[in-house]
């Protein structure tokens, strides 16, 4: 439980710290505002529910009921019952218990609310443009699955390589029917792309993949090292779904 004043605002910052489980933040009856994604300002969306990838954080604005009010804040994992959360419970409000199994299940993420969602301080326009195009790809075996990645030539992309102060862009195509929330290190990158149709989105550090989809990514390359590109799957990412983004010079 947290204690707000009634008729407060409150601005909750959402992390999804889970190895392997999607969520929905549900905020019940009461309306608020999605206002940052990853970190990163958006133009605010308005709704009720709010979906959450692995790894992803949401910055969501909301105005307290201004009567003695408990108000859940819950968190429903995709396609179950479970659900966790908190209540902000202004004074003298009355607190119950909630079930930890929900009527229904959860929510299975799609990329619906993506579409919608506009960077607030957008990089600037690229000079150089580099472009890569990485496959999601899965090895079924006698009772294991094996994650990896892929490039236009068949071989595993153990490496990206990409020049100092261009603009990258990566296409993840997703044949499979998992979803994989895509995690870059060192960069924030603006989502350009949903199965091939082209828009300005909202700058991030992860996107969702869904099963059978394509999503486009664009980054600056300022920030030369060796930086982790994985999904955010624990067990895809230990599986081999992980490779590493470097700089032309180094290593």
């Amino acid at each position: 439980m947290v204690a707000v004043e009634r008729g407060g605002r409150v601005r909750l910052r959402v992390i999804n710290a889970a190895a392997a489980t999607n969520f929905t933040i549900d905020l019940g009856s009461v309306q608020g505002s999605l206002i940052a994604v990853d970190g990163n300002r958006v133009t605010p969306v308005k709704g009720r529910r709010f979906p959450v990838a692995v790894a992803q954080r949401l910055d969501i604005r909301l105005a307290v009921p201004r009567g003695a009010a408990a108000t859940p804040v819950l968190a429903l994992r995709e396609d179950g019952r479970e659900r966790t959360g908190l209540l902000l419970a202004s004074p003298a409000a009355a607190v119950r218990k909630l079930a930890v199994l929900g009527e229904r299940r959860g929510p299975r993420l799609d990329l619906a609310l993506e579409r919608r969602l506009v960077a607030t301080d957008p990089p600037p326009a690229p000079h150089s443009l580099w472009v890569h195009a990485i496959a999601l790809t899965l090895t079924e075996g006698p009772g294991a699955y094996e994650w990896g990645f892929s490039v236009p030539d068949g071989k595993l992309a153990r490496s990206l390589t990409v020049r100092h102060d261009d603009q990258v862009e990566l296409t993840f195509a997703n044949p499979a029917s998992m979803a994989h929330p895509m995690h870059l290190h060192g960069h924030h990158f603006r989502v350009v792309g949903i199965d091939g149709t082209r828009f300005a989105g909202a700058m991030r550090d992860t996107v969702l993949v869904p099963a059978r989809g394509r999503v486009t990514v664009a980054f600056h390359a300022g920030n030369p090292g060796l930086w982790a590109l994985h999904c955010h799957h624990l067990y895809h990412m230990v599986s081999g779904m992980m490779t590493t983004l470097t700089y032309e010079g180094m290593g």
